[in-house]
């Protein structure tokens, strides 16, 4: 009843997408000046947001989709294209670090949607939930979703303890790695949407 390599293509495309090293930092400085409880809470509350939306796309992905009557070769070449935009990206190091606002929670807006549900970690779901045929494959998918965020959470929560252990040279290397191997990961999931589109027609 399980997967194993269901499991590890999700969870890998949706490490590189989320970058739990590269959110540390940028966690950090919107959670600056703030007491470690709060800051553990606000962990908590991102990663919950983020499982949200994911959890609705991974289960209304199909009806969203029929709905705007779009097929999923056209999705996958879309999602490989977007995820193509983000990996350009992480190897670039052109990330935008949304400043600390105090009239707002940023546990919920930006951490929660769009940094950790971004749409490319929204679009990997839907075309996982679609592609898995059987039950084992669908315990899999949703396996690897949840292990993906319980991960977030604890590098969100022990990011002090990280960010002093590999320092910002570390985390800049992760972010560059991860750059490299989700380009690969979107070039091919164009591929699968062409060929797709051709064996359709």
């Amino acid at each position: 009843m399980f997967d194993v390599a269901v499991f590890g293509s999700l969870f890998l495309t949706l490490f590189v997408i989320m970058d739990p090293p590269g959110i540390t930092p940028i966690f950090l400085a919107l959670t600056s000046g703030r007491a470690a409880k709060v800051q553990r809470r606000m962990a908590w509350q991102a990663v919950a947001v983020a499982f949200g939306v994911i959890t609705v796309f991974g289960l209304l992905g199909q009806q969203i989709l029929n709905y705007l009557h779009v097929s999923v070769p056209a999705l996958m070449i879309a999602g490989g294209l977007l995820l193509l935009l983000i990996a350009l990206d992480l190897l670039t190091g052109k990330t935008d670090e949304p400043k600390q606002t105090k009239d707002v929670n940023v546990a919920l807006v930006p951490l929660g949607m769009p940094l950790l549900a971004g749409p490319g970690a929204i679009v990997s779901v839907i075309l996982a939930v679609q592609n898995a045929d059987g039950a084992a494959a669908q315990v899999s998918v949703w396996a690897a979703i949840v292990a993906m965020h319980v991960v977030l959470w604890l590098t969100m929560r022990y990011s002090l303890l990280i960010i002093r252990v590999i320092k910002d040279g570390g985390v800049v290397l992760v972010t560059r790695l991860a750059g490299m191997m989700l380009s690969a990961i979107a070039v091919q999931q164009i591929i699968n949407g062409v060929t797709q589109v051709i064996q359709n027609a």
